[in-house]
């Protein structure tokens, strides 16, 4: 049996009708959401891009016109995407572990790693967390290498009251499905960096139009439009998400099939306009998203022998979901187990770290990434969505509590 009222797998806003009707023949679709979104950064430019993956690929090939250094350092449990991009712009991926119990970068790793020959650092704030850039940083300067940060699930993200995204040489944002802002595939990427900003722009505007991708996504966004609602979203996710969990294919699950073949294309006027229109609404949804996550965050806290991923010191994160650690992933799998399927909202981030992806496995066969991989292993997430209930929120942290207790 369909079950149709379920919770988004994360805090996403919604689309307007009169988002909708907006007319780009009629005003500069590209500069209004570009302006808007450069105004809320607080800097000067901004750039959007096909994906965020695209965005992460401008950025490097904009890099490489300006160093002819070939690797480029990711953390080891990150999105797969963004090795493709890496791999994309024909350059040499470099895994570094993360810290025990968090994503960010173990500095001793990270250290090891980064030579001469490091073009850039890719520092990742994920999930909506915030994570130190400013030690990334000064690891990647001490060898003449950028920093790109990864901000593609914290558009509104602060640290020290500055955007993320903006400490870095590069940063780069994801305007994806179920985003805080979607064009439902779209991104960003800025830099404070005059030089590096006109490379952007070069190529940019030297990637071609693909009227059939953007009519796809134009046909795309129409079905967010219609079914990013409780009403909606077990046809759209929930139906898929239970017929794979049933055959066992997890990395389908979580949309980690990812794949080499991916389109950079310039984004049509009306998908422009839509997120223009859509931006004015982001602030107010960033705040009330924030509220309801202080609330549950507390319940969550109150669980024993379970932690939940925060934002390093002096920074505020956005929340669209919660990354939740067990103390086993004995726990972890007894609590998706029986709740995955029940369209709570709760599921997992990425299956494994990067280098146990079968697709990605050649790239890694030599990395040692033991803190990264025991993360991927005892991690889930807790979707911040603004119509799961309380009720429903209560039944997640009673599974959680019953789970840590009979293991």
């Amino acid at each position: 049996m369909l079950k149709v009222t379920e919770a988004a797998p994360t805090a996403g806003l919604a689309l307007s009708w009169r988002d909708l009707l907006v007319l780009p023949f009629f005003t500069k679709a590209q500069n209004s959401l570009e302006r808007k979104l450069a105004h809320f950064l607080g800097i000067e430019d901004a750039q959007v891009e096909c994906s965020g993956t695209a965005a992460l690929v401008v950025a490097l090939e904009a890099l490489k016109t300006i160093s002819n250094r070939k690797q480029v350092v990711i953390n080891a449990y990150t999105c797969p995407w963004v090795a493709l991009a890496v791999i994309k712009a024909n350059l040499i991926p470099v895994l570094a572990d993360s810290q025990p119990q968090h994503f960010d970068y173990c500095e001793k790793s990270l250290k090891s790693l980064v030579n001469q020959q490091t073009l850039a650092v890719v520092h990742t704030h994920l999930a909506g967390r915030v994570a130190d850039v400013e030690k990334t940083i000064a690891v990647a300067k001490s060898v003449g290498a950028y920093v790109v940060e990864d901000a593609a699930q914290s558009l509104g993200a602060k640290l020290h009251n500055k955007s993320v995204g903006t400490f870095g040489d590069v940063g780069f944002y994801s305007l994806g499905v179920g985003k805080g802002l979607t064009i439902f595939s779209g991104g960003v990427v800025v830099s404070g960096d005059l030089q590096i900003r006109q490379a952007l722009r070069r190529v940019g505007d030297s990637l071609p139009r693909n009227y059939l991708f953007e009519s796809r996504r134009v046909v795309e966004l129409f079905a967010y439009f219609i079914l990013y609602r409780p009403l909606g979203m077990g046809l759209a996710f929930g139906r898929h998400l239970r017929n794979k969990l049933k055959r066992g294919n997890l990395i389908q699950a979580v949309g980690d099939d990812c794949s080499f073949d991916f389109p950079l294309h310039k984004v049509g006027a009306w998908r422009m306009m839509i997120g223009a229109s859509a931006a004015d609404r982001l602030p107010d949804f960033i705040e009330r998203t924030k509220k309801i996550a202080e609330k549950r965050l507390a319940q969550l806290t109150k669980i024993p022998g379970v932690s939940i991923v925060l934002d390093a010191q002096d920074g505020e994160g956005v929340w669209p979901f919660f990354i939740v650690q067990m103390p086993s992933e004995a726990m972890r799998d007894g609590v998706l187990d029986r709740l995955w399927d029940k369209g709570l909202g709760v599921g997992r981030l990425f299956i494994h770290a990067l280098k146990d992806y079968d697709y990605l496995a050649p790239f890694f066969a030599n990395c040692k990434i033991p803190n990264a991989q025991t993360f991927a292993s005892r991690t889930f997430i807790i979707t911040n969505c603004i119509w799961l209930s309380e009720r429903d929120f209560a039944r997640i942290c009673d599974v959680i509590s019953e789970q840590v207790a009979y293991v």
